[in-house]
Formats: structure tokens, C-alpha cells, sequence
């Protein structure tokens, strides 16, 4: 496989070879990063602030605004509190850590990210995941009362299938139950409005956390843990959250000023994949909801087609350069309608 590498960043063209490419791949799905006038707010809030902060959170001088981004984030997210980190996946350790200490039993769902499977373990091949959640039903129907930590994402962000976790109320209602969710994928694009899926897994009697990492969909280089004033104050108080720095404060505070333009881009986000969805609905080749702004697709000879045509989706092996290939189209907050209409002639002209 040949790889090209760029020498700037990446937004809705990009340019290899002399050749500008409409680009149709990353996890921006929003398009916040490339924005102008969130760049415009960061570059006030980055003289603010400075261009880092390797300060620890514990230090006896502290930035206000990561208690403020943290207050704010968990109210709208509708969990009680939040723990900011540097990034996703020291979130993703940090809340597993925080819950599996005293746990009988670990069940981890088969496409579950790295960030959040505890040592030692790892998540099974055998299954898809409905296959799993009826594996853990029964199980669930088989055990004692015990300890049980379920652990998943909150999308299948290669399969491009959004899971449900309403099923694990019923575990609870036996057994003591942690349920902790990787919303990396869904904080910008899903759930509850930009803020992820908390509030909808938030059932009585489960301990839930989730995790991940902002810095897909809402564009900030920082990862955060929502969940219960007690299970967050636990981890404040190991020396993975007070022995790492924090993430960067100007992007959180940016974040603060701009729910306005956020929110705007998610209500073109959602316009989009609605547009898109019914445009390839007929297609066989290609799997993908509406909800999710990736769409995989099944025929490989379609990338090279795609980049004669201008343009660039992403395909590549992942998690592994042994893994498969994986083809998807990615859709951005920064695309334009005519961008959509141009990749649909596209695709039936396939067909």
C-alpha cells in the first residue's frame, strides 16, 4: 500500500501531486477545526493562554477554565461531573482503571477501542456485537449475583453501525453492574445534541462512565471521563489524572465561546448525511445510517475510480498494517451540498 504524505493540514481539499482532491476521510466530522471563525477564537484564546500548559491540575495554582469546561460539558452532557485529560485514550485508562478494581467479571464487546480494555484483556474476534449482547444475556441469566464491567463503544466507527446498550438495564436488575462506553466517535455527531451518549445509558442501578476523546468531532486535543460526582472525584484523585498535563486551555476555552457556530455545524452535519443517505439508499455496495456521518463500502477497485475522479476517501488496514482493509466515505461539517451531489454522480456512475 503507498502512503503520500502532506506538508499542510487537511479540510475539504487537499492537494497531492499538483492535484487538488476533495477529501472525504479523517474523523473532523464536524469541520470545527478547519473553521474560520473557531481559528479566529482559538488564535485570541492561544495569546490568552499560550500555546500549552504543562502545568498539573493539582499544582496550588490553578487555570479556571478547565473547572468551567468541566462544569459546563457535564451539565449539557447530563452526567454529574467530568475529568479532562491531555487526550481520549489516557481517559479511556483512567476510567477503566477507576472500575475494575473488585469487578468478577469483565465483558468486552467485540470492535471495543484499545483506550478502554483493561490489561490483560482483549476483545473477542468471534463475535459481531448483537452476537455478544445475546452472549451476555444469557450469561448474565446463568450467574449468581456478582460484579459485572461492560465495556464497548458507543459506534462501530469501521462498520459504521451505531450500538445500543439498552439491553444492560436488564443485567442490573441482577447483578451489580459498571457499564463503561467509548463515545470518541459520537461526542459531535450523535446522542445528545454535540455532547455524546451519557444521558441516554444513564439508567438507575448502572454504574456508567464514558469516555473519549474530543478531538474527533469537536476538534480539541483533549480526551474527558463523564460519570457520577463520586467515580470522577476517585479518579481526580489518582496520579494518572494529577501526574499528566491537562489539555490544551485555550481549545477549551474556545470551545466555551463557540457553542453557537458548534451547534450550527451540527445541524449541517445532520442535513448532510440525511442528503447523502438518500442519494446511495439504492446501493448495495455501500453500509451506512444516516445518524453516523461514515459510510463503508465494499468495493476495493472503487478508491482508485474515486481518486481519478478528485477524489480521496479513506482506505487503508486498521487497527494493524496486518488488518484489513477498510474502505469508508467520511462526511464533514465542512463539505458543501454541491460536494455530495458531485461524490453521488460519482458512485452510480459505477454502477
Amino acid at each position: 500500500m503507498n502512503y503520500r504524505y502532506l506538508d499542510h493540514g487537511i479540510g475539504r481539499m487537499i492537494e497531492l501531486e499538483g492535484k487538488d482532491y476533495l477529501y472525504f476521510s479523517g474523523t473532523s466530522y464536524l469541520g470545527i477545526a478547519q473553521d474560520v471563525d473557531f481559528l479566529d477564537v482559538l488564535a485570541n484564546n492561544i495569546f490568552e493562554f499560550g500555546a500549552n500548559h504543562g502545568q498539573s491540575r493539582i499544582n496550588n495554582i490553578r487555570l479556571r477554565v478547565f473547572d468551567e469546561f468541566e462544569e459546563s460539558f457535564a451539565l449539557s452532557a447530563g452526567s454529574e461531573s467530568a475529568a479532562v485529560f491531555s487526550s481520549g485514550y489516557l481517559a479511556g485508562i483512567a476510567a477503566w482503571k477507576s472500575l475494575i478494581v473488585g469487578t468478577n467479571e469483565v465483558w468486552i464487546a467485540p470492535d471495543t477501542h484499545p483506550a478502554v480494555i483493561p490489561d490483560t484483556f482483549s476483545a473477542p474476534i468471534q463475535f459481531h456485537f448483537i452476537q455478544w449482547k445475546n452472549a451476555c444475556l444469557e450469561k448474565a441469566d446463568q450467574l449468581s449475583p456478582r460484579k459485572i464491567l461492560l465495556i464497548g463503544n458507543a459506534v462501530d466507527p469501521l462498520a459504521c453501525e451505531i450500538h445500543d446498550y439498552s439491553w444492560v438495564a436488564e443485567i442490573a436488575q441482577k447483578h451489580q453492574v459498571s457499564l463503561l462506553i467509548d463515545d470518541s466517535h459520537a461526542f459531535g455527531t450523535f446522542g445528545n445534541i454535540i455532547f455524546g451518549t451519557y444521558q441516554q445509558w444513564n439508567y438507575p442501578g448502572v454504574n456508567l462512565l464514558v469516555s473519549g476523546s474530543l478531538g474527533k468531532g469537536l476538534g480539541l486535543p483533549a480526551g474527558i471521563v463523564l460519570g457520577k460526582d463520586r467515580q470522577i472525584l476517585q479518579i481526580k484523585e489518582t496520579p494518572l489524572f494529577g501526574g499528566a498535563s491537562p489539555g490544551s486551555p485555550a481549545h477549551l476555552a474556545t470551545f466555551l465561546e463557540m457553542q453557537e457556530r458548534y451547534l450550527e455545524k451540527k445541524d449541517w452535519l445532520e442535513e448532510a448525511c440525511k442528503l447523502f443517505s438518500q442519494e446511495i439508499s439504492d446501493i448495495p455496495q455501500i453500509k451506512g445510517s444516516r445518524e453516523f456521518p461514515a459510510f463503508v463500502y465494499s468495493e476495493d477497485k472503487w478508491v482508485i475510480e474515486f481518486e481519478k475522479a478528485g477524489i480521496i476517501t479513506s482506505s487503508f488496514p486498521y487497527p494493524t498494517l496486518q488488518s484489513r482493509r477498510v474502505n469508508r466515505i467520511v462526511i464533514s461539517g465542512f463539505h458543501e451540498k454541491e460536494d455530495l451531489m458531485y461524490l453521488s454522480d460519482i458512485i452510480h456512475n459505477f454502477l
